[in-house]
């Protein structure tokens, strides 16, 4: 790619800004769509080597398109709210004749001829596509590597993960690599990334934005709790791109349209938030627990309404428990034979008594559906529980996970923990906090708190009601502009 030239404006500064911005900027033809995804193509080709966040690169088509974004602007057309607006898109959604390989060997070769529906809607709304950003297998975890596109690192310091599964799409984000992106999340995926990387992420209410697009083969059946979403370097970013992606499908359509309202919190004063620092079942590192009390203190501050002690009415444990049960049964949905055979015979020697985590997802692998309706049950009186108490309260503020983000590590599962505060957990301790909010379907926006004591940053959940989904990232917004917000990598806010 063509390097800056003596007497060329300096572009570099515009990495960073916000996707809203950078449309605005192509608009009022400050700069050309050209121009910026240039930039991008540039930073990634220079800078991506040790984070390896851009892992399927199809940068002649971007240009293509960012010159016919161009020639429309200049014509007198708009395309759209991301009109001549570069973006990537996590390796797990479709886009034609790219790899959509989920990294799993088996799917290596798999090149799907058509865009999938999120990449097509994107396009629709005017942006366009430098490439795909790097996943784990099948998904599954809390760091981002796999035997086909390697490993991922976090901007912040590139020994240590920058979380899963859309770790690439935050990695990209907070690098400076793109200018927007999407994630999805069942176990935290957009949010425990948007918190390793100190960027936003949203998890929208379950079954506003159809998976339709984000898959392996097509016209798979949208599973339980799972759910496709944004990530961004701004609040603003989250909601655009929340209206460019939620609706029903074209089938759906015919029957029934989506009419999200708008957030009815405006600023701080008077807005009632709980908080939510720790919790026996997963505790948090000190300074997480801190950044909790810091925003209920900038809340008071502006006149809201704060409490440390008000929880919805239901048995904490119980909940977990079913969250975990469902979350499992969804993710071994996909079992050999063989294999469904050997983990029945075992979860069939377990004690019955043994409630433990191991115990509570051995069961859940081989699920009988009659279990799996007794957990759906205790999930809907949860779903009651959590209505009623977004009655009183607006906005639910809790830990992402339980630190910042740790070094990579590749052992089994079984084998890895998570030092809290000199104190070993359990990895999949940390799931605690996906499942509070993702097991009733309720909405989550990570916003960031900035840097802790280490360097690393550290982002928190604003959940609310279903469907009030632009109030929390409303809330994002408004605490964002008390706190922060995001803040580039030190080392790659450096100009190239």
């Amino acid at each position: 790619m063509k390097r800056q030239q003596k007497g060329e404006k300096d572009m570099s500064d515009l990495a960073f800004q916000s996707a809203t911005d950078l449309a605005k900027g192509i608009q009022k033809k400050t700069f050309s769509s050209l121009e910026l995804t240039e930039l991008y193509i540039d930073r990634i080709e220079q800078r991506d080597g040790e984070i390896n966040a851009v892992v399927v690169r199809i940068f002649d088509r971007a240009l293509d398109d960012a010159r016919n974004a161009d020639a429309a602007l200049a014509r007198g057309e708009n395309l759209g709210p991301l009109h001549g607006v570069p973006m990537t898109i996590k390796e797990s959604y479709v886009i034609a004749d790219t790899p959509t390989t989920w990294g799993l060997e088996d799917f290596r070769n798999n090149k799907p001829t058509k865009d999938g529906l999120a990449v097509q809607r994107f396009k629709s709304a005017g942006a366009h596509f430098l490439g795909k950003t790097n996943v784990p297998v099948s998904l599954a975890d809390f760091q981002s590597y796999n035997p086909i596109y390697g490993t991922t690192g976090n901007p912040w310091d590139p020994t240590r993960t920058p979380g899963g599964s859309s770790g690439g799409s935050a990695a990209a984000l907070a690098a400076g690599f793109t200018a927007l992106e999407a994630g999805s999340d069942i176990g935290s995926s957009i949010r425990n990334p948007a918190h390793f990387c100190g960027i936003y992420g949203h998890k929208p209410t379950w079954g506003i934005i159809p998976m339709q697009g984000h898959e392996l083969a097509e016209n798979t059946p949208e599973p339980d709790l799972a759910v496709c979403g944004p990530l961004a370097r701004s609040a603003e970013d989250l909601a655009t791109a929340l209206d460019i992606m939620a609706g029903p499908v074209q089938r759906e359509a015919v029957g029934w349209t989506l009419n999200l309202p708008p957030s009815d919190i405006t600023s701080l004063k008077g807005v009632r938030v709980a908080l939510w620092p720790s919790d026996d079942l997963a505790p948090v590192s000190a300074e997480t627990q801190s950044r909790v009390a810091m925003v209920g203190e900038a809340v008071e501050r502006l006149g809201g309404r704060v409490s440390e002690t008000a929880r919805p009415n239901f048995d904490i444990k119980r909940a977990h428990i079913a969250y975990q049960s469902l979350l499992t049964s969804v993710m071994s949905a996909g079992m050999a034979d063989d294999e469904y055979a050997r983990a029945r015979d075992f979860a069939d020697s377990l004690d019955p008594n043994d409630m433990s985590r191991a115990a509570v997802e051995y069961r859940a692998r081989v699920l009988p559906h009659g279990h799996w309706l007794r957990h759906n049950v205790v999930r809907e009186r949860l779903r009651y529980a959590w209505v009623e108490f977004f009655q009183d309260w607006d906005i639910l503020v809790c830990p992402q996970m339980a630190v910042p983000a740790f070094p990579h590590d590749h052992r089994p599962f079984g084998e890895r923990t998570i030092d809290v505060d000199g104190n070993e957990q359990d990895y999949f301790t940390q799931l605690f906090w996906a499942g509070l909010i993702t097991n009733p379907y309720l909405p989550s926006t990570v916003f960031p708190t900035g840097p802790s004591k280490d360097g690393l940053p550290i982002g928190l959940q604003a959940a609310s009601a279903p469907y009030r989904d632009h109030r929390t990232i409303a809330f994002a917004r408004l605490i964002g502009e008390e706190i922060g917000g995001f803040v580039a990598p030190p080392s790659f806010a450096k100009s190239t």
